[in-house]
């Protein structure tokens, strides 16, 4: 625990200009995303594979390639399409971050993979979609290299009678969004492609509602309206069809969501029908949302400033929101009050912090304190053809491999963080842990551009040369 007088200066606050001893360099941060997503890509690797630590894999399963969801190796069709939808998102809304900071083809290149996938997973004839690709017990009770994988990896579907509109329509909105970025790009032959899937697929899950049976995974949804939703106001937004608003507005709850993750998407829901209506019901339903998030509301803050929602993937939850309260601010909502909330709960996981003494980031590879040990297979291992087991899940020893630009889980609710490789809570990383913060750099870097980024002052501010 911190002890009181250390705790009462933290509490005391700092203001920080950009361009201060308390700036971050969001491009750099960035950059380093995109490489995490490359780390996890399944299948057989292009040429021009930016990481020379990982080989072809999984070449043999019923649908190749994707990504392999965190740090395992199990391809989970719901989060890859909710860190998919996410990652568009900020693309089609903050497109300049990615071209001023020299991302923009990466970018691309990064997310048509499991787009890719999700072609191949949705037969359109067959009326089938891939829900999952490998068994998770089987999966966890193996360490080593997914390139090393010999266990049987199973496929799980949904149908007519196998439920899941959950994950159909989570994948029509990543198709739509999907469409809609590489339109902008001037690629209309695989924009129509992505588009004709996705409004397939959007009618298949309409036709055939129903959660899927999360026996089958590790992923267990409470709703499919809110992966409905996303998906009908993304694909209103790729054809101005006014059938998909009539749809996305009967799906809609009224109660604020308890986050914004992989499992509900309500958040976004209330966001994209303000877009889509400039409604000031939806306004006001976004405020709401949000309002549970910002100090005062219904969430546990850390002493250095993090808002806190579960020890699940702390960092991943604040950073979705950071996203999602940047959107709603360049859409005119609360714009001051969120976007100097958003970039304070980045510039905390980018060093913000006490741990380690300070100026530590939660993203590895960033600056010049980071974790170590992060929970994750692949960067565990030495180079091939060393071999890779349980033995080296267990070492003392920092990753061979730096798992460049992965978002870690993130402290509990004390700022109390410990880099171990076996805690699979606080040091796990995942795709949809980096997608959200993805986004909101990219959102940051769009307000620099601007000259709108915020005086900010975080609670623990990094003073470090």
């Amino acid at each position: 625990m911190l002890s009181l007088s250390f705790t009462g200066v933290l509490m005391v606050g700092f203001a920080c200009m950009a361009y201060t001893e308390c700036a971050k360099d969001y491009t750099s941060a960035i950059k380093k995303s995109i490489l995490f997503f490359d780390t996890q890509r399944s299948g057989k690797l292009p040429a021009d594979n930016p990481i020379s630590w990982r080989g072809d894999s999984a070449l043999n399963d019923c649908v190749t390639g994707g990504w392999y969801d965190a740090g395992d190796h199990v391809k989970f069709t719901l989060p890859m399409s909710a860190s998919t939808t996410v990652l568009l998102w900020s693309l089609n809304r903050f497109k300049d971050a990615y071209s001023s900071s020299g991302t923009l083809d990466q970018m691309y290149d990064m997310v048509k993979w499991p787009l890719d996938y999700f072609l191949k997973a949705w037969d359109p004839t067959a009326k089938t979609l891939v829900a999952q690709v490998g068994d998770g017990n089987a999966d966890h009770g193996w360490w080593g290299r997914p390139e090393d994988m010999t266990m049987a990896r199973p496929c799980t579907y949904i149908s007519a009678t196998e439920k899941g509109s959950d994950i159909s329509g989570g994948v029509a909105a990543a198709l739509a969004a999907g469409a809609i970025a590489f339109k902008d790009k001037g690629d209309t032959a695989y924009s129509s492609q992505l588009l004709s899937a996705a409004e397939s697929l959007y009618a298949f899950a309409k036709a055939n509602r129903g959660i899927f049976n999360a026996s089958h995974g590790l992923y267990d949804s409470n709703s499919e309206k809110d992966e409905m939703c996303e998906a009908s106001l993304w694909l209103h937004k790729a054809t101005q069809k006014s059938n998909y608003l009539d749809d996305a507005k009967t799906y809609l709850d009224n109660y604020p969501p308890w986050s914004f993750d992989w499992e509900n998407k309500q958040a976004a829901c209330r966001q994209l029908l303000y877009e889509e209506t400039q409604s000031s019901v939806y306004k006001d339903a976004v405020v709401e949302y949000l309002t549970t998030w910002l100090p005062g509301g219904t969430l546990t803050y850390t002493p250095c400033g993090l808002a806190w929602r579960s020890k699940w993937g702390s960092l991943r939850e604040a950073a979705n929101n950071a996203f999602i309260a940047l959107v709603a601010a360049e859409s005119g909502i609360e714009s001051d009050k969120y976007r100097k909330w958003a970039v304070e709960q980045i510039n905390y996981i980018l060093g913000d912090n006490p741990h380690d003494g300070g100026c530590f980031s939660y993203q590895v590879g960033y600056g010049t304190k980071y974790p170590l040990h992060p929970h994750h297979r692949g960067s565990s291992c030495p180079d091939r053809p060393a071999p890779c087991d349980w033995n080296n899940f267990n070492s003392a020893a920092p990753n061979p491999q730096v798992l460049v630009g992965a978002l870690v889980g993130g402290p509990d609710e004390n700022d109390i963080y410990q880099d171990k490789r076996d805690d699979y809570v606080t040091n796990e990383v995942a795709t949809d842990y980096n997608a959200g913060f993805q986004g909101a750099l990219a959102a940051i870097i769009h307000l620099q551009s601007k000259n709108l980024l915020p005086v900010t002052n975080n609670k623990c501010p990094c003073t470090a040369a």
